[in-house]
């Protein structure tokens, strides 16, 4: 196949690059979208090119193009330089392939950021990194150069502050860009990242991969301002003290991406379907959820559960446990790792705390032989552990039928938050938190399932931490809204025991605290965001709102 120098344009910018798809390699290398097709298809016949097919809930379906072995040696014949020195300046090798397709999820974001960049700033370059704290590098015209960090949806609160620390400490930027899952964890980093010695602007991933290049979704440091990506990157100064990366030691040329590439842990991502990472992030977060739990919180069918199910086994990323006569579900070693890998978390660790496979090979299988340190205390307290996945699946369905939408759910890891309080660290431990988005607004509450505080000592202890997180500003700092705290309780004496409690622990703290309380039965009969509620003030049930 001849190659035009348009044509040899177009496979540098997939070697810079790799796995873009065409609509994104169109506005990365400035040719029309007409030409990218015809010529994209040219060089998958000529066996220059081939492709994966990635999707996840923030990107439609789509197909992504890198370099064979093929391709990479014609680069190099096009441009006069040996093809191992190709394979060491640019992220094509196989080694960087496989880093690349563990994190095409990521990637697949980062790549639409770019895209709405060259809008406004063309031409511009996105060299990855492999183990720096910034995931990317956004470089502009004008000596301009962005780190682009996104956190993973997985990442704990400790090892993000530590990744922002190191990139404090690493120059070569003017700007950082900072993508979060979610409100709560963006609030956090925007604490962690202000002051020198870069500006940094925030933003909700889901936002970045969602709107366009004009949506005002970026958040400075300080202030209420919301910025368009070109105001934000008009802030940036230009990068200086540059410190490049060293290079892969070991590097080899791309191996074909075989069919039955679903074996191979670096391909997961692109073998999975947005339905089968959705489940696996559910499971994830919920260890030991029952099935019908999980097809009540994705909102599918029997028979959709089951083939999303034996599709998890076949490829070892769940396993599943019979425990109190009900098949459970939890995260296989696998599926740990795979969800460190996509989210740059460690695998070791995660796989310390929830791994559910056995400590001690040959002994009964109980809580006790189980070797993540979380899934062991989640399963010693099962029947603690499954009162919150039934309130969550209330919460979701009647989410549903409501017209609501549940924007967030965190586990009881998540859902933690840690504040000072007369110069002492404290901290708030619910079994969930959740984000409701309704026709009259968005609601947020604590929840904390009761089976134990039934003397008055336990029940003031439970408030306790409440009093003296409510008694800061913290809560509307953390969430932009004053989240409610709903307890709720097996039987209606000890929620009218514990609204007696409260009401006198609330008049001496001298706190207002938004305390609703509830019974299974009442949430049988009404559901979450129904009038299942009492409050100290309306001792009558009522709703949320």
């Amino acid at each position: 196949m001849r190659l035009y120098p348009g044509d040899v344009e177009l496979l540098v910018t997939l070697a810079r690059m790799p796995f873009l798809d065409r609509l994104e390699l169109a506005a990365l290398s400035g040719r029309s979208r007409a030409a990218v097709y015809q010529r994209i298809d040219r060089f998958t016949e000529a066996g220059l090119v081939e492709s994966v097919g990635q999707a996840s809930e923030l990107v439609t379906p789509t197909r992504r193009f890198c370099l064979t072995a093929r391709g990479v040696r014609r680069l190099a014949s096009e441009e006069g330089v040996p093809v191992t020195q190709l394979l060491r300046t640019r992220p094509v090798s196989e080694q960087w392939r496989r880093l690349l397709l563990e994190r095409l999820d990521l990637a697949a974001v980062i790549y639409r950021l770019a895209e709405q960049a060259a809008q406004f700033a063309f031409p511009l370059d996105l060299p990855w990194l492999r183990a720096a704290p910034m995931d990317a590098l956004l470089e502009l015209p004008g000596d301009l150069r962005a780190a682009v960090v996104r956190q993973g949806r997985t990442a704990d609160r400790t090892g993000f502050a530590k990744r922002i620390r190191r990139l404090k400490e690493t120059p070569g930027h003017g700007a950082v860009l900072i993508l979060c899952p979610d409100e709560t964890r963006l609030r956090h980093a925007r604490r962690l990242v202000a002051g020198p010695p870069a500006i940094a602007f925030l933003a909700l991933e889901r936002d970045v991969a969602l709107a366009g290049a004009e949506a005002a979704v970026w958040r400075g440091p300080t202030g209420a301002a919301r910025l368009t990506l070109r105001e934000a990157l008009g802030y940036a100064l230009p990068a200086s003290g540059e410190r490049s990366e060293r290079p892969l030691v070991r590097v080899s040329m791309p191996e074909p991406l075989d069919p039955g590439f679903a074996r191979a842990s670096w391909m997961l991502p692109a073998a999975l379907t947005t339905a089968e990472k959705r489940a696996l992030d559910l499971v994830g977060d919920w260890p030991w959820l029952r099935p019908g739990h999980l097809a009540a919180l994705l909102g599918v069918g029997r028979r959709r559960l089951t083939q999303l199910l034996a599709r998890l086994d076949e490829l070892g990323l769940i396993t599943r446990l019979t425990r109190a006569g009900v098949p459970r579900l939890a995260l296989s070693d696998r599926g740990l790792a795979y969800l460190a890998r996509r989210d740059r978390t460690s695998v070791g660790i995660a796989r310390k705390r929830w791994s559910p496979e056995p400590r001690w090979a040959g002994e009964a299988f109980d809580w006790r032989n189980v070797a993540g340190i979380c899934s062991r205390q989640l399963l010693r307290n099962l029947e603690h552990t499954e009162s919150v996945h039934w309130f969550n699946t209330l919460l979701a369905r009647q989410a549903r039928e409501q017209g609501a939408r549940l924007v967030q759910l965190d586990p009881p890891h998540r859902a933690s938050r840690y504040f000072r309080s007369f110069e002492r660290m404290r901290s708030i431990q619910p079994d969930a938190y959740a984000l409701v988005e309704t026709p009259s607004g968005e609601q947020g509450f604590f929840l904390e399932w009761e089976r134990r505080a039934v003397r008055p000592a336990t029940m003031a202890a439970r408030l306790a931490p409440y009093l003296r997180y409510y008694a800061t500003a913290r809560p509307i700092e953390d969430h932009g809204l004053l989240p409610r705290v709903l307890v709720v309780f097996e039987d209606e004496l000890a929620a009218d025991h514990f609204l007696r409690i409260a009401a006198d622990a609330v008049a001496r703290a001298e706190v207002p605290l938004p305390l609703l309380v509830s019974d299974r039965l009442r949430l049988e009969q009404h559901g979450p965001l129904g009038r299942a509620w009492r409050s100290i003030e309306h001792r009558a049930p009522r709703g949320l709102d």
